[in-house]
């Protein structure tokens, strides 16, 4: 995520999923920081609410939604129609 940060800056997205660990929160803090739309999935529908949770503390998840939300809210950002629904 760190390099999509700097890479794409203001145009990246990151998401984190149900997990362990904290290095995809530092990353995630990394796309906050540029500008870019971060998504953690919410402690109710994840396994291990370990990686997102560590992205909330550190304010690096500008959405916290349910792992059903996820995917229609990144069609929603990025101004794609929902195809099939």
């Amino acid at each position: 995520m760190s390099a999509a940060a700097r890479c794409f800056g203001a145009g990246a997205a990151g998401v984190l999923l149900t997990g362990m660990g904290r290095d995809g929160a530092a990353g995630m803090a990394d796309i906050a920081a540029a500008g870019g739309v971060t998504i953690a999935q919410d402690e109710a529908s994840s396994v291990v609410y370990g990686m997102a949770k560590a992205a909330v503390e550190l304010g690096a998840a500008r959405y916290v939604l349910p792992l059903g939300q996820i995917a229609p809210a990144l069609e929603a950002l990025a101004g794609s129609p929902s195809h099939g629904k």
